[in-house]
């Protein structure tokens, strides 16, 4: 079920309606019976995987805890972890080790006839898996106790504002929230309500626009050059931001209307002024999910130079292969590591060039400056995180200044009407930014509640009648539902 689907605009009102209506005590059956039902809507078979993951690990975490020999934790803990990987690995990797290894063979004229599974990659695994590894992993730690209640931990896992895309949530924040009595608030409904259209905003408005143009391009990149790929690459980069951050925001808003607070996903991360910031404000529940257990399990930074060095680049490798079976979300992992290293490697000589040019004086240009070249780097991997091979990529990231030609006449689907699509989506962009740089100082929200009634309710009206007529409609799916 797509969260821009009527599908979604029919279940939501009734479950909340249902939720309210029912028992505090008895509100985690409704909740698991339609996060199943939520998710079944896919592919109704997939779902054992989710009740195996989650028995797996109940009963592990379970005996993780009773256990008094510390080999017999790790013992349980193991059985947990491979069990999860396992099934990440044969649904969404296998294929792709297989014929990696059968190209890898050709290079020296052995030939290999890999086996393929013929499976569906299962919607949102990615994200379940990870949930319920830190589950475990956090009670190993002793920094949680055990869920003995089986229906809440369930719950738990497939909460269905957060099943398929995340917030990645810790069972710290989100387990003990299903044992409080929400009552219906007006005010935080509203918030919810104002939170998830702007959701539907980016989602529908910008990133939907945004993919008309960026699929034609990126899926024939060889038939242009030039301005198009520019367009496009940079489209793109706003498109992926809008898709995902837009379901970030009905995910959290939804569940807020029935009193739940998720994690922030994304804070403004293109007003990041460093790539190190960046990864402080894109994509948050992952990042920190990488760091907390993997990067400081490594040893962090709290190692020699060159170890530390290799802890960066494998968590930005592995960071890239989670978000999809190719070797182009590599390539994208690999460069974010190289752009943290040489960063982190060249604060100092940076430091020294801004003050001797005088920049150290101009702080609002300074920053500036600091928005715009992250800005670039960032939709420069982007290349490689959209491009369908590594071919593609290089002949993109070859041609993006060749045959340069500043005309609208240039981009695919002009000739049937596309210039007042690509007016709106500029608009849209820059409304969305301006929206951000108010962001910065207070949060639009309490911006808003501070207004009289009629200029809240102006806006509110904007934005839906921007959705219904500016919308591109047709359930187009989130982007981040692959991983």
């Amino acid at each position: 079920m797509l969260f821009n689907s009527v599908h979604f605009l029919i279940f939501f009102p009734l479950v909340v309606a249902l939720y309210f209506s029912i028992r505090p005590e008895r509100r985690w059956m409704l909740l698991l019976l339609s996060s199943y039902y939520f998710y079944m809507s896919w592919r109704a078979e997939y779902a054992l995987l989710i009740i195996i993951s989650t028995l797996v690990d109940y009963f592990a975490g379970m005996r993780i805890y009773e256990a008094k020999e510390r080999h017999r934790k790790k013992l349980y803990l193991f059985s947990s972890l491979m069990m999860n990987l396992t099934l990440l690995f044969s649904f969404k990797y296998f294929n792709f080790f297989s014929e990696s290894a059968r190209e890898f063979l050709s290079l020296f004229s052995l030939q290999f006839d890999p086996f393929m599974l013929n499976v569906i990659l299962p919607v949102g695994i990615s994200f379940y898996t990870f949930q319920t590894l830190s589950y475990t992993i956090d009670i190993y730690r002793g920094k949680l106790k055990p869920e003995r209640h089986l229906g809440i931990f369930a719950v738990y896992v497939a909460f269905f504002p957060q099943l398929v895309a995340g917030p990645i949530e810790r069972a710290r924040n989100l387990l003990p929230q299903f044992f409080e009595k929400h009552r219906f608030e007006y005010k935080r409904a509203t918030d919810g309500l104002k939170l998830m259209v702007w959701g539907f905003f980016k989602k529908v408005v910008i990133a939907d626009r945004l993919a008309l143009l960026v699929n034609v391009v990126y899926n024939d990149p060889t038939s242009y050059s030039g301005f198009p790929l520019t367009v496009a690459t940079v489209f793109f980069a706003f498109q992926i931001y809008c898709d995902f951050s837009g379901y970030s925001d009905i995910a959290i808003g939804a569940a807020q209307i029935m009193g739940y607070r998720l994690m922030d996903n994304f804070r403004r991360p293109y007003l990041s002024k460093s790539i190190a910031e960046f990864w402080k404000r894109w994509h948050i529940s992952l990042s920190t999910w990488f760091r907390d257990y993997l990067y400081i399990p490594l040893g962090g930074n709290q190692v020699r130079i060159p170890r530390w060095h290799f802890n960066i680049m494998a968590t930005f490798l592995i960071s890239g292969l989670w978000h999809g079976a190719n070797w182009t979300f590599v390539a994208w992992g690999a460069l974010h590591g190289l752009y943290y290293l040489v960063e982190a490697r060249t604060q100092g000589i940076r430091g020294a060039f801004v003050k001797a040019i005088g920049l150290a004086k101009l702080p609002r240009i300074h920053n500036f400056v600091s928005i715009v070249v992250t800005f670039i780097l960032a939709d420069i991997a982007w290349i490689f995180f959209r491009a369908n091979s590594i071919g593609d990529a290089t002949y993109i990231l070859t041609h993006l200044t060749s045959n340069f030609n500043l005309s609208l006449a240039e981009l695919p689907l002009y000739s049937i009407g596309f210039t007042s699509g690509f007016l709106i989506a500029i608009g849209s962009i820059v409304f969305m930014e301006a929206v951000h740089l108010m962001q910065e100082h207070r949060g639009m929200r309490q911006m808003l509640s501070a207004r009289p009634l009629a200029v809240r309710w102006a806006v509110y009206m904007a934005l839906v009648l921007g959705i219904l007529l500016f919308g591109v409609f047709g359930s187009n799916e989130f982007i981040y539902f692959q991983f």
